[in-house]
């Protein structure tokens, strides 16, 4: 299976408003909260999912992404954890029908993914939405769609 495909991966970053980043922090020198912060400057609604937080960019925290859906209709799951938690979230990515689930750079669980895929979820795997963004040139073309 591909889980690089470029034109998955630009519909689901010009298609898909609302991201739930798992494994959010509030720690500015994380990926996560550099990507969440880069991903709400460019105007994508970001829901921080993290039982040990709060707050983080001043937006409401919630300990996972079933609490989350209650108040917003997540449609990609960004996934900051280990390998070995890939397929729980992705098993409530699944309940919650959320449409895509990204899987961040080091995040390489070809399982999680084939399970992903066999319940409709487009997949994107080992990459940072950071990276593809201006490596496509979407930066300008996020809204167009």
């Amino acid at each position: 299976m591909e889980y690089m495909d470029h034109e998955v991966i630009q519909f689901v970053l010009t298609t898909y408003r609302t991201w739930a980043i798992v494994g959010a922090s509030s720690d500015p020198f994380r990926p996560s909260n550099e990507v969440m912060r880069f991903l709400h400057d460019l105007g994508y609604n970001v829901v921080p999912i993290n039982p040990n937080e709060q707050e983080i960019l001043s937006k409401k925290c919630f300990p996972s992404l079933s609490a989350a859906v209650q108040e917003h209709d997540i449609q990609v799951v960004d996934v900051f954890r280990k390998p070995s938690e890939a397929m729980a979230i992705t098993q409530e990515a699944i309940a919650i029908n959320a449409r895509a689930i990204w899987f961040q750079l080091g995040v390489v669980n070809f399982e999680a993914a084939s399970v992903a895929i066999k319940a409709g979820l487009m997949v994107v795997m080992d990459t940072c939405p950071k990276i593809e963004i201006p490596g496509l040139d979407l930066a300008t073309k996020i809204w167009e769609a």
